[in-house]
């Protein structure tokens, strides 16, 4: 079972995210967030920290580029090899133990009558799809949660001791089931 210290929370949809935010702040959890979801969080009175005061720079290109930082995803990779650890702690970051974020919704925007070219391109998730290969890929020492439906089993998991490997795993495996998803209907717009 791995103790989960700090958290990345950057969603699209916020379904259940100010319930499972909450739960983490009350466990002593550090929140990291993005945008709309820490302002949401913020409005419900939970403590989060910007991903720009992590990163050390902020949101650019309209919010293109807010999450590819080494301070992000090196906290997401680093495993638990002892070089690893004396990288991250070298260079000044801290590991994220649990990534909870889920995907612009492209299909459903390609959907709608008269969206542009344009419109579609801007819903073409970047670092959503990158936080979540990450800690899918590190699903050894991250719990990875994209989907919404899972948030209450983490979080009675989380109360009876503890994530295991096994639903890291399985969390890990949706998440490559998505993200392939995601590409494969990005792939399908782009061939016409």
């Amino acid at each position: 079972m791995r103790k989960i210290k700090r958290a990345i929370l950057s969603v699209y949809n916020k379904t259940g995210i100010v319930e499972l935010a909450s739960f983490l702040g009350t466990h002593g959890v550090i929140i990291y967030s993005t945008g709309g979801t820490a302002s949401l969080l913020r409005e419900n009175n939970i403590d989060v920290i910007d991903i720009s005061d992590l990163t050390g720079f902020p949101e650019i290109l309209d919010g293109r580029v807010k999450t590819l930082h080494p301070a992000v995803h090196g906290g997401i990779l680093a495993s638990t090899d002892p070089s690893h650890v004396d990288t991250i702690a070298s260079m000044g970051i801290n590991p994220i133990d649990c990534v909870v974020v889920n995907l612009y919704p492209f299909v459903e925007t390609i959907a709608k009558e008269g969206i542009t070219h344009s419109q579609a391109i801007e819903m073409i998730d970047i670092g959503g799809p990158t936080m979540l290969r990450a800690a899918a890929k590190n699903h050894e020492r991250v719990s990875v949660l994209s989907d919404p439906d899972d948030y209450s089993e983490f979080m009675q998991r989380f109360e009876d001791g503890g994530i295991d490997l096994a639903l890291r795993r399985a969390w890990a495996q949706k998440v490559f089931e998505q993200t392939s998803s995601y590409d494969k209907a990005i792939f399908d717009w782009m061939r016409g």
